[in-house]
């Protein structure tokens, strides 16, 4: 399964909790966060990863696949 790094704008704890609820909607998605950057390991597609960080109305960019 394809690892994809995506940066998002967490400053401090309930940011990076935030995050976490709307991913664990998708189902099946696996996840590491850390403030500065976030892997996630997914069967999604990067525009669906993309359109549900969006729901957190934080800043963050897709970085690129990681293996």
């Amino acid at each position: 399964m394809l690892k994809h790094e995506f940066s998002v704008d967490m400053t401090w704890e309930g940011c990076s909790k935030a995050v976490s609820r709307v991913l664990n909607k998708l189902g099946r998605t696996e996840f590491d966060l850390d403030l500065p950057i976030n892997s996630i390991n997914s069967e999604h597609s990067t525009n669906t990863l993309l359109e549900t960080l969006g729901k957190t109305e934080k800043a963050h960019s897709y970085l690129g696949p990681k293996k």
